[in-house]
C-alpha cells in the first residue's frame, strides 16, 4: 500500500504545477485536459484545465486536477522531510514566494528543524530535517 495525496485545484492546476516543477520538487509526468482526445468535459468553461496530473520527483509522488466545485484546501498539509538543511532552506524560500510563511523555518523545541507555509495555490506545506 502507498499513500498518494490527490490536489483538486478550481481552475489552476496547471500554473500550479508549473511552480512546483521550477521550485524544483519535481515535474509532472502525465497531464490529460479535460475535452482532449475524447475525455469528457464536465462545463464548458473547464475544456482545457487539467482533467488529471501525476507530479513526480525525488522522494515525492501526488496527483492534481482541476475542479471547478473543488473546496479550498485546508485542514491538512504535505509533509516533506529532509536529510540535507541547505535543501531544504531552498526550497522553503522558493516555495514561500507569492503565499505566506506560517512557522518560520527554524530549530524547534523538539530538536529538528521545522516550518510551515501556505504556497501561492492554498496549498499548506510542512518541511522537517534533522
Amino acid at each position: 500500500m502507498r499513500l498518494s495525496p490527490s490536489l483538486f485545484f478550481t481552475t489552476n492546476c496547471e500554473p500550479a504545477l508549473a511552480f512546483y516543477e521550477q521550485c524544483g520538487l519535481g515535474r509532472a509526468t502525465i497531464l490529460l485536459r479535460w475535452g482532449d482526445s475524447g475525455m469528457p468535459v464536465r462545463t464548458e468553461a473547464m475544456r482545457g484545465k487539467v482533467l488529471h496530473a501525476r507530479f513526480e520527483g525525488p522522494g515525492v509522488l501526488f496527483h492534481a486536477s482541476d475542479n471547478d466545485d473543488a473546496e479550498p484546501m485546508k485542514g491538512s498539509a504535505l509533509m516533506l522531510e529532509f536529510d540535507d538543511m541547505g535543501t531544504m532552506r531552498e526550497l522553503f524560500d522558493r516555495m514561500a514566494s507569492g503565499g505566506r510563511i506560517t512557522v518560520p523555518l527554524a530549530r524547534q523545541y523538539w530538536g529538528t528543524s521545522f516550518g510551515m507555509l501556505v504556497d501561492a495555490f492554498g496549498v499548506q506545506w510542512m518541511f522537517s530535517g534533522q
